[in-house]
């Protein structure tokens, strides 16, 4: 079992950016898939990105593909979201989400543990 925490949320204006942080308890997030989601208001939760547990190359959204960069550091059991050129539409709340099963999916009932979530507000 793994107890998610996100930081690093705010208020931007558009152009901005904004790196979000996943802190992980326990000693077997190292072997956990990771995927940051995101909701709107009225909106369903979609997918932003997503990362092995081995690292490597993410996975994107085609709306963040090019600004935003997910990263892992599995000796400090932190989760990362670099958001750049942050774009009004971006705004929501960023959830983190943990799949101890095989590969990253884009769907949010495939992962098991989630975060309380941070709100990011981008300004036009």
């Amino acid at each position: 079992q793994v107890q998610l925490v996100e930081s690093g949320g705010g208020l931007v204006q558009a152009g901005g950016s904004l790196r979000l942080s996943c802190a992980a308890s326990g000693r077997t997030f190292s072997t956990y898939n990771m995927g940051w989601f995101r909701q709107a208001p009225g909106k369903e939760r979609e997918f932003v990105a997503g990362i092995r547990w081995s690292g490597g190359p993410g996975y994107y959204a085609d709306s963040v593909k090019g600004r935003f960069t997910i990263s892992r550091d599995n000796a400090k059991n932190t989760l990362y979201l670099q958001m750049n050129s942050l774009k009004p539409e971006d705004t929501a709340v960023y959830y983190c989400a943990a799949r101890p099963l095989m590969g990253v999916t884009t769907t949010p009932r495939d992962y098991d543990y989630w975060g309380q979530g941070t709100q990011v507000t981008v300004s036009s």
